[in-house]
């Protein structure tokens, strides 16, 4: 895949879809969430290392995928990654050092919501990092890839390219819904005056990193619930894994009554009132 290939992340498509109703969606999420803990148990009896990386424009819809995905999993097993500004230490550390700590150990998966590729968009964008540590991030990165594939560890990348128009719709309705108002941050604001800006420096980056050993998926993220399961069902197909039947568990008899214990009255602790 090459840069020209892309576009401005306005993504082909056969004629005018129709979204996704909401009760095949829902179904559908039910049958690969099964599968999804299937592949758990796999990754944790295999102690396979596993990090999945969801970059995209803001409001592709990275985050509810990834909340599709850990919904049905052990929290101990799949973790998400989800880093915030660096600190004043951190931005004088080797650039991979903060995201190194994170990475997975045998039998977990890792899933970065954004990731090391901070540099090659919003920190080269908005001016964060000078031209040489971007630079030397495109050299660098192919090869520190290598490193993790090398060591052991799957590594999947998924970019979420979304349409302009549906980006813009999505930004207002985030204007209007005090529940998704923090879902806008002042960056995402400023990513609206840098469209095109974004746009190159994801096809630049696509032509450094999307390598035989590590390439980019991208995920059509107009529509969000087919975007969702598309993305796992996808997910689903880059580990090979077998169904391992879970050990048949038996109720213990709960412990007989101590004559000797005698519960506290009720109106003594503090309950949390029933307003519903």
């Amino acid at each position: 895949m090459t840069a020209g290939d892309l576009g401005a992340d306005t993504p082909p498509k056969p004629g005018d879809v129709k979204k996704l109703r909401r009760e095949v969606f829902e179904r559908e999420l039910e049958r690969v969430q099964l599968e999804l803990v299937k592949l758990q148990d796999w990754i944790k009896a295999r102690e396979l290392k596993v990090v999945v990386i969801f970059e995209g424009r803001d409001a592709a819809g990275k985050g509810g995928t990834i909340k599709r995905i850990v919904e049905p999993l052990n929290p101990r097993i799949c973790r998400v990654v989800a880093l915030g500004t660096p600190t004043e230490r951190e931005r004088t550390q080797w650039y991979f050092q903060r995201y190194v700590p994170h990475l997975p150990a045998a039998g977990e998966m890792a899933l970065f919501d954004r990731s090391w590729y901070n540099r090659a968009g919003v920190e080269h964008v908005m001016g964060f990092c000078t031209e040489d540590e971007y630079r030397d991030f495109l050299h660098s990165v192919p090869e520190f890839e290598r490193m993790l594939i090398r060591s052991g560890t799957i590594l999947i990348k998924y970019w979420f390219s979304v349409s302009d128009d549906e980006q813009e719709r999505r930004f207002q309705a985030r204007l209007t819904d005090r529940v998704k108002r923090w879902k806008l941050s002042p960056m995402d604001l400023e990513s609206r005056t840098r469209w095109f800006d974004y746009a190159k420096a994801k096809d630049v980056m696509f032509h450094y990193t999307d390598t035989v050993e590590s390439p980019w998926w991208v995920v059509d993220a107009d529509d969000k619930r087919r975007a969702r399961l598309n993305c796992i069902s996808h997910l689903l197909t880059m580990i090979p894994y077998e169904e391992i039947e879970p050990p048949k568990l038996k109720l213990p008899r709960r412990q007989a009554a101590d004559p000797g214990y005698a519960r506290p009255p009720i109106a003594s602790m503090r309950w949390v009132p029933p307003v519903y």
